[in-house]
């Protein structure tokens, strides 16, 4: 295949709401340009983009895929995202390596939730953007007013910048062209679904739109450029030439969102769309440069600091790196894919330099050496391999030994690091049990290969509970997950909703003697202590003193009884839960010369501790947490409606940009399905953060009903 450099390279990510289209399109625009025989369809598996088996059987995509185009001397790489809003957070991932966006909007749905999240992430990094408007074939999208009512929708949205540079041509055949509005023709397709467009003359009843169309194109175009106003209000328009570069300018500056229409369905202006990415889109050369941090060696003699990236350096300072084949080679890993049959697939972009096949490299975030064997670009999961690639480039290599995404390799002589793209938190956590042991050895395992290739992915163990716990960004990702695990790494497992860690504690002082006695064939067993505790602040643990005077106790068995108290303490008492936030006194106790033994004092503390808690009001306590909720303005007294109802202490609202901040208090039995909730409620458009803050006691109705169903610990042994 040929090595294309960064002039002839455009990198574009595929974004919008769920179901808008965005694979089907894809799809289009390869078989438009030749490169798969056949137009590839979501519902039958054979889209390029829609390889993975669970995203096949659901009809959704869940992680980012990769695919190029060759079309009139240019590559078009493009980044299919997901638009399900547990899985969006990858087209935040895929908005790094490109340098523009289409924003796929469905004809009949309008702007939608997911819509208006990722349009939000590519401005929080100032991405040139393009909006498609999908499925116009559509017969509920065929309305004129329909469409002109979108347009101000967005325009309302995301300003006056919105602006079509093409019109569709809905007529009695339904959708089956469109109006250039820079060159002023149309073009027309066919019923056969080649994607390639014949050019004509614009339809007559369409010529007084099409013109004020273009009119208003210009005016937006010329705006704020003083050469191009004088020659617009001298000329009353712009030559063709002068508004095709006026417009790429205009759309790399993000002062232009231009607005076309397709259909991935029937593959109508797809080839135009292919047009568009190679005349106005920015290539990758057009990039600004990449900020990243640095290492500047100096010399140990006149520094005394520690080296804080590795051997020779000591110091760090930004670095400004051009896209540019002169520039020493860095790599930026922006997605792993785990597969069980190749191993790890590591995608990345060529920010600078030249990276070649065979060649060694350094892997800067965890300064190991790697080699790049066999380089290859990815059309979907399919790789064709390739000698080298070019700055600006998206390429793939397989068996990397521990490169991850987020890292960054390159020339070890000139260091640097890029920051990754963190996703956020999980939002759901589950606990999971092997099916047997066997699944057992191969869970860990199989859950880091799957950790490796999604980032919202967390495996952990909760110390408090002893449960091994999965989390993610919602049920079904976690059921992709158990999926995953059982159709790739033959790995079962069951899911249940994890323990909420309660505590105990107590109301009350007590006092209390603990005496163990017993007598066998030869030393017998004798142990007595008397014991006092009181209720200490939330978060205090357990306080042990000793007040013994005159030798009660004998100072070498009283680390024995602290040594009781704490194990009876961890064991509980309501119901198993561990007894925290108290202090133990022992200030009294007898002994026996043959018979006290460490374990008899260890055991007699256990009896002292267990009447105590009789006498000392002992109650549940229950974890609260920290919760912060982000969403649109409309929806907070919702929410607020809704924290309240789950015995949430709204702390406080606040502005968060163009929507609310909330933070509240909640329970943390409370929040265990909160994800799904929110979704409802806010229509996939809130998100939320919670950690853990505080202990407080379970009011009486419900401790009640935990008790009840909780295991009562075992007695201790008189």
């Amino acid at each position: 295949m040929k090595v294309y450099s960064g002039t002839e390279i455009r990198n574009v990510a595929v974004v919008g709401h769920a179901h808008c289209g965005k694979t089907s399109l894809i799809a289009a625009l390869l078989h438009a340009a030749k490169m798969t025989p056949e137009l590839g369809r979501v519902e039958d598996g054979s889209a390029v983009t829609a390889y993975d088996d669970e995203e096949v059987a659901r009809k959704i995509t869940m992680a980012n895929a990769v695919a190029f185009a060759e079309w009139k001397g240019i590559k078009v790489n493009l980044i299919d995202t997901p638009g399900f809003h547990m899985f969006v957070h990858e087209a935040r991932a895929a908005m790094m390596p490109v340098e523009s966006a289409l924003i796929v909007v469905n004809a009949c749905s309008g702007v939608e939730t997911m819509t208006e999240r990722v349009w939000r992430y590519a401005t929080e990094v100032a991405l040139p953007r393009a909006i498609v408007v999908n499925q116009v074939d559509h017969p509920k999208a065929d309305s004129r007013i329909g469409r002109r009512q979108m347009i101000e929708t967005m325009q309302a949205k995301w300003g006056r910048q919105v602006i079509p540079i093409e019109l569709p041509i809905v007529d009695d055949q339904g959708f089956h062209g469109v109006v250039d509005l820079v060159t002023m023709r149309s073009y027309l397709y066919d019923s056969g679904g080649s994607g390639r467009g014949e050019p004509d003359t614009i339809p007559h009843a369409m010529e007084a739109d099409s013109r004020q169309a273009h009119e208003a194109l210009v005016e937006l175009v010329a705006e704020g450029k003083d050469d191009l106003m004088e020659e617009f209000f001298r000329e009353g328009t712009l030559p063709e030439e002068h508004l095709a570069t006026a417009l790429h300018e205009a759309i790399r500056e993000d002062r232009i969102f231009p607005v076309l229409y397709t259909s991935g369905l029937r593959n109508i202006g797809t080839d135009h769309l292919l047009d568009f990415l190679k005349i106005y889109a920015p290539a990758a050369i057009e990039r600004e440069p990449i900020a990243a941090r640095a290492a500047r060696s100096i010399p140990r003699a006149n520094t005394d600091a520690e080296a804080t990236l590795g051997d020779g350096f000591a110091h760090e300072e930004m670095v400004m790196r051009p896209i540019d084949d002169r520039e020493p080679l860095a790599l930026y890993v922006y997605k792993t894919m785990s597969d069980p049959f190749t191993g790890r697939i590591s995608f990345f972009k060529v920010i600078s330099g030249v990276a070649k096949n065979d060649l060694t490299v350094e892997n800067f975030t965890r300064h190991e050496q790697e080699k790049l064997a066999h380089l290859s670009v990815m059309q979907g999961r399919k790789a064709t391999e390739i000698q080298e690639l070019h700055a600006g480039d998206l390429g793939a290599v397989a068996r990397l030994h521990s490169t991850l995404s987020g890292d960054t390799l390159g020339d070890k002589a000139h260091e640097i690091f890029l920051e990754p793209v963190n996703a956020p938190d999980p939002v759901m956590t589950y606990a999971i049990e092997p099916k047997s042991r066997a699944d057992e050895d191969k869970l860990a395992p199989a859950l880091h290969r799957l950790m490796e290739e999604d980032q919202m992915v967390r495996f952990f163990r909760d110390a408090s509970t002893g449960e091994f716990l999965v989390a993610g960004s919602g049920q079904t990702h976690i059921e992709a997950i158990v999926s995953k695990l059982k159709k790739r790494y033959h790995t079962e497992v069951t899911l249940k909703s994890p323990k909420v860690p309660y505590r105990e504690t107590i109301r009350g002082h007590a006092e209390a003697q603990g005496k163990h006695k017993k007598q066998t064939g030869g030393h017998g067993q004798f142990g007595d202590c008397r014991i006092r505790i009181e209720p200490l602040p939330r978060g205090s643990g357990i306080l042990f003193a000793n007040e013994i005077f005159g030798g009660a106790i004998p100072r070498q068995f009283v680390p024995a009884v602290e040594k009781g108290i704490h194990e009876s303490a961890l064991r509980g008492y309501l119901a198993g839960y561990p007894v925290v936030d108290f202090k133990v006194t022992v200030f009294d106790g007898s002994y026996h010369e043959v018979d006290s033994s460490e374990m008899s004092f260890k055991l007699a503390a256990r009896l002292a501790f267990r009447k105590c808690m009789e006498q000392a009001r002992p109650a549940l306590l229950e974890p609260v947490m920290r919760v912060e909720i982000e969403t649109p303005d409309e929806f907070a007294g919702a929410l607020m409606a809704d924290l309240n109802s789950r015995r949430g202490r709204v702390q406080g609202m606040e502005g968060a940009g163009d929507g609310t901040m909330i933070r509240a208090e909640v329970p943390m039995a409370e929040m265990l399905t909160y994800g799904g909730s929110l979704t409802a409620i806010t229509q996939g458009r809130g998100s939320f953060r919670m950690d853990m803050d505080h202990y407080d006691v379970v009011p009486q109705q419900l401790s009640e009903r935990i008790l009840a169903t909780a295991r009562r610990p075992v007695d201790e042994e008189d």
